[in-house]
């Protein structure tokens, strides 16, 4: 997972620049308003990541579809064991 830097939303709107930088480097910078976060700043990479994983998240998957190599893995799983 990338850094992440957290930063009131007046001093990033007004070192917008820097915190672009660190978005870049693969920090997600949390703005925050009265405490409370209100949104981040990430870069493509991160945002393109992001996007990947809520469609995936939305992916509806028929057993009967399951393609050979999904069956394979689900059949393999250990219950309680991590990614390998």
């Amino acid at each position: 997972m990338a850094d992440t830097l957290t930063v009131s939303a007046s001093t990033f709107a007004r070192n917008f620049g820097v915190y672009q930088d660190e978005a870049i480097a693969g920090r997600i910078v949390k703005v925050t308003s009265h405490g409370r976060i209100v949104g981040a700043f990430l870069s493509a990479a991160e945002l393109a990541h992001f996007e990947e994983l809520k469609r995936r998240e939305r992916e509806i998957l028929t057993v009967g579809a399951l393609p050979d190599d999904v069956v394979a893995d689900l059949e393999s799983a250990e219950h309680g064991a991590g990614p390998r």
